[in-house]
């Protein structure tokens, strides 16, 4: 990777059948591997130590918190380019080096995979999140002038412009408050499709009528919010 040096963060939540396949497809890639465990029930932890995966903690439900709990790992040694997967294996391994490998090139800051410019799965998008997608890069165009298709978790982007944009969500609103302060700050993004493949286990956000809707809404409020900033 052009010399440079990376880490992967995974939040995970009861994916013990999946994160063994999560981190052994792309750890000889990069230099580290954190699995941020947020208070699974299952053994998800043990999965991943046994794959070479470093396991940190954060009881506080929520993807954003497990993010920066995973950052807040990497702050005494920090890498150059830091890339966030999920832990359901629902991202495609090769996507993830390509990603990478475009942040590493210079060809951008921060490389954005794109579901909707790829191809998914049957079932692996469902309408109400390819409807959120919609909307939420909708209101981004609109008022910040930036075009994305997607909100997808595939995601690679420089230890320093990451630093810079002082991410702060701590639930479902933290893709798009990057994606927000990205298009903000004038930052250069590259959005490239990726394959989408139907998770193992059930989505904790998708899976539920509940979870969607809750999601939908922090979404739709972080986008208000900065808006009004």
């Amino acid at each position: 990777m052009s010399g440079l040096r990376t880490a992967v963060i995974i939040p995970a939540l009861n994916e013990e059948r999946s994160i063994g396949i999560v981190v052994g497809s792309i750890i000889r890639d990069v230099d580290r591997v954190i699995v941020v465990d947020n208070g699974s029930s299952d053994r998800t932890i043990d999965v991943a130590r046994d794959a070479g995966a470093r396991v940190v903690h954060q009881h506080e439900r929520g993807y954003g918190a497990a993010c920066l709990r995973g950052l807040d790992e990497l702050r005494s040694d920090p890498p150059n380019i830091v890339l966030f997967m999920d832990g359901d294996a629902s991202d495609h391994p090769d996507d993830a080096r390509r990603i990478i490998e475009h942040v590493a090139s210079g060809d951008t800051e921060f490389c954005l995979g794109s579901r909707v410019l790829g191809t998914a799965e049957r079932g692996a998008l469902t309408p109400q999140q390819r409807f959120g997608n919609w909307l939420a890069t909708t209101l981004i165009a609109l008022r910040w002038r930036v075009r994305y298709t997607d909100l997808g978790p595939l995601r690679a982007v420089r230890w320093t412009t990451l630093a810079s944009m002082n991410m702060v969500d701590r639930t479902w609103g933290w893709t798009v408050e990057m994606q927000i302060k990205a298009a903000r700050d004038g930052v250069q993004v590259l959005e490239v499709p990726v394959r989408y493949r139907k998770r193992i286990g059930v989505s904790k956000i998708s899976g539920t009528v509940i979870g969607s809707v809750r999601a939908g809404v922090k979404i739709i409020a972080t986008i208000v919010r900065y808006a009004i900033q």
